[in-house]
């Protein structure tokens, strides 16, 4: 949780959790209970999900193990992974970026729009690349 937590505040200068815990189990709980998605993928050639928090879990309709399998990519419908991508190239030389809107697809086949979105770099203390994270809100 720390490392998608630490990487927003680096990158963006902003908290991602206001007054956020010190204690591990404390801003787990926080993270998780967020009333906002945050997702996270590794760095793998085809990155998969290994975070979602509660809201975002929601707005997939899956269970946490189900989603911690899923390639991100499949988060997004065909013809939309191809702007997803675009902007996860972006976020990777530039560290984040704001303001991303896209249409993702739910277990069931509901789509919907995720807006106000931030992607950036999941980097750790020593600078290693261990993946990107989202944090949005889903339009209904």
């Amino acid at each position: 949780m720390r490392l998608i937590v630490e990487s927003y505040q680096r990158l963006t200068g902003r908290p991602l959790i206001e007054n956020a815990p010190q204690e591990s189990a404390a801003l787990r709980e926080a993270v998780w209970n967020a009333p906002f998605a945050i997702v996270a993928h590794g760095s793998e050639a085809d990155p998969v999900f290994f975070y979602g928090n509660a809201c975002a879990l929601r707005c997939f309709e899956m269970e946490f193990a189900e989603f911690a399998r899923l390639p991100s990519r499949l988060s997004a419908e065909p013809m939309q992974q191809e702007a997803r991508e675009k902007a996860l190239r972006k976020v990777a030389e530039q560290g984040y970026i704001d303001g991303y809107s896209g249409m993702r697809i739910a277990s069931s086949g509901r789509r919907f729009m995720i807006t106000d979105c931030t992607i950036w770099n999941l980097t750790d203390a020593d600078g290693v690349h261990r993946g990107q994270a989202a944090v949005f809100v889903a339009a209904p």
